[in-house]
């Protein structure tokens, strides 16, 4: 089977809907035709002018990477800088690149798992869940029907609360209508006041599939007209969110734990503040830059945060309540180009799928 570049980028979408990412980010198709069918995926970390020629080689037209290489608006693509060029050599060369970048850090499968897991944590979860991304929806439908309908919900993606699906409140009550000459209704008569037996169904959606949502809906229910309404809810979605925080199977000296993670997450250097003599048992993670979650991880009651690119009095906010552990942007977010491998080739078998053998790390070490 061949499968489209659009094909590719809405699997991935599914997996991490662009709607979790942060208002800076710009996680999409930068460069290529969707419409493009795909030769070949190179999935990496960062998208450079070396990645570009890999892919030349390897015959992949498209790349999927974790950084978007435009962060900016271009205003001109003269070649003056790397990401310019890297454009221009996509473009050029008919490769396609997708930038799959802050959604992944947020969904509970993304970035932080992968860190979780190289370093053995269990009973991970979301370190800092995020808010408004939930609705609720409300509607109607004729007692008869009310299962149909609710299960046509649940099939487009309501009623997920945590690790339970199909959830929905539901209440019986009357409802009223009367259909007007022109009028086509399939329960009551044109002109005449009808009382119907009615459930009341309520469920949580995810505000970015509500239209998807509303479409099951209209399609699933009986009536001509589909009475509904959405309510902004400020729950905390559990499965979305910065960081992550898990726990070791069993307890180790601080020490040690850190030469476990040097090992682990083939580290070259390990910049932390000053041990505490506790033992590790609650560890808490973010891969990229993630001192702002400082906070959570302390309430989080975790003896170790690991993230990066922190400044130097930041390592002061320890305060002694916790070790920080700055590992290095590239290496904390180095198995994601793994992670896209594995989530690619779930789905697309017949897909020529290639890792990066190119070094993208700006930073080398002495």
């Amino acid at each position: 089977m061949v499968y489209t570049i659009k094909e590719v980028v809405s699997y991935l979408e599914k997996l991490a809907p662009p709607a979790y990412q942060e208002s800076y980010d710009n996680a999409q198709l930068i460069t290529g035709n969707s419409n493009d069918n795909v030769k070949g995926i190179l999935c990496t970390l960062d998208a450079t002018e070396e990645v570009i020629d890999e892919a030349i080689n390897l015959g992949c037209n498209l790349i999927v990477a974790h950084h978007p290489i435009v962060f900016k608006g271009l205003k001109s693509l003269t070649g003056r800088n790397y990401v310019e060029r890297t454009i221009i050599k996509a473009i050029k060369n008919d490769i396609a690149i997708y930038a799959i970048h802050t959604n992944l850090d947020h969904v509970a499968i993304g970035v932080n798992k992968r860190i979780s897991d190289k370093i053995g944590l269990v009973n991970t979860s979301i370190l800092s869940p995020k808010k408004n991304l939930l609705s609720k929806l409300t509607t109607f439908a004729p007692q008869k029907d009310a299962e149909e309908v609710s299960n046509a919900l649940f099939a487009a993606g309501a009623g997920n609360i945590g690790e339970y699906s199909d959830c929905s409140f539901m209440v019986e009550g009357k409802g009223t209508f009367t259909p007007s000459p022109k009028a086509n209704p399939k329960i009551g008569q044109k002109g005449i006041a009808h009382i119907e037996h009615e459930t009341r169904i309520e469920v949580i959606v995810p505000s970015h599939l509500e239209r998807k949502i509303i479409a099951a809906l209209k399609e699933a229910h009986p009536y001509e007209e589909v009475a509904y309404y959405f309510q902004k809810i400020e729950n905390e979605n559990q499965d979305v969110g910065a960081g992550m925080v898990g726990e070791l199977p069993r307890k180790m000296d601080e020490r040690d734990f850190l030469e476990m993670l040097k090992s682990n997450m083939n580290l070259q250097v390990i910049k932390h503040t000053k041990l505490n003599s506790k033992q590790v048992k609650k560890v808490a993670v973010c891969g990229g830059a993630g001192i702002f979650l400082l906070p959570d991880a302390k309430r989080s009651g975790a003896e170790i945060f690991i993230t990066s690119d922190i400044k130097y009095h930041e390592f002061f906010d320890a305060e002694n309540q916790i070790v920080i552990c700055d590992i290095g942007h590239y290496e904390s977010e180095i198995y994601t180009k793994e992670l896209l491998l594995e989530l690619l080739s779930q789905k697309f078998t017949n897909i020529a799928l290639y890792l990066t053998k190119v070094v993208t790390n700006p930073i080398t070490y002495l």
